[in-house]
């Protein structure tokens, strides 16, 4: 029997989802536990690669199970997680469905703090920016809405088949007196790196280091720039995952908790 769990973790003190040699992730904390628990070798398949210090409020992963338990596995499992992850649901599917495969669209949001905030350390990207063009950042987010090849943005654009992205939306927030900031897109895939890579060029227009231009011409550019920066990951978080047969709300919104009036530039 296949199911779907869905999580959502503060991934400060990991090094990302996928489980990596001598560094710790949250697949590798995610099969350990519920091996034990289910006293059988677990296997748990995400739908997408977090990076280190990147934050989902909303993730999805698969497992197949041959023997259902008898007991309260959500309960048992929270209670062996840190408090830095959490289970929401335990989701039986039809057939098999597959986590990363499966998934129609994923959404991102990308959160900045322009003063220095011990509240928001690890959970928000901190930049001492004190004035940003937002019309011209504006204008740049409205260009990424459509299928492009998002080369540019990526860290190993030739690892991919392809690098067209269709982005259905891309919006900018900001709260009343303009010191935090909210990126937030949607889109069938993502690249590596794709939606820091993005952030750190929107603040580049923001500050006038790049022009409106400038950023559209990268998105006709068919190999990665020699310098490729992209914005610290404490800011991103995955938000959303959508499938044809799942489409919940996340149990959590880091948005409503930092400031629950944005406004959209």
């Amino acid at each position: 029997m296949r199911y779907f769990l869905h999580i959502g973790y503060n991934g400060y003190n990991y090094r990302g989802w996928q489980r990596q040699h001598k560094v710790l992730s949250i697949q590798e904390v995610l099969e350990t536990n519920l091996s034990k628990l289910l006293k059988t070798k677990i296997t748990c398949l995400g739908c997408g690669r977090t990076d280190a210090q990147v934050h989902a409020s909303q993730y999805f992963f698969h497992m197949d199970v041959e023997k259902e338990w008898t007991f309260d596995l959500k309960f048992r499992l929270n209670k062996m997680l840190s408090e830095d992850i959490a289970l929401f649901d335990i989701i039986p599917v039809e057939g098999y469905p597959h986590a990363q495969l499966s998934a129609t669209s994923r959404t991102y949001n990308y959160y900045i703090h322009t003063y220095k905030d011990p509240f928001l350390f690890y959970l928000s990207a901190y930049y001492p920016l004190e004035e940003l063009d937002f019309e011209k950042m504006s204008a740049a987010v409205k260009l990424l809405v459509g299928n492009n090849d998002f080369c540019a943005f990526c860290k190993s654009p030739d690892k991919n088949p392809s690098n067209i992205c269709k982005i259905s939306s891309a919006q900018l927030f900001t709260n009343k007196t303009k010191d935090k900031i909210r990126f937030q897109i949607t889109s069938n895939r993502f690249l590596k790196g794709m939606v820091r890579i993005i952030v750190n060029k929107l603040i580049d227009v923001g500050t006038g280091e790049l022009t409106v231009e400038e950023f559209e011409s990268f998105l006709t550019l068919k190999s990665t720039p020699k310098t490729i920066i992209p914005a610290y990951p404490q800011g991103l978080y995955l938000s959303k995952v959508t499938y044809p047969f799942l489409n919940i709300p996340a149990k959590v919104d880091f948005s409503n908790s930092i400031d629950n009036k944005w406004i959209k530039v």
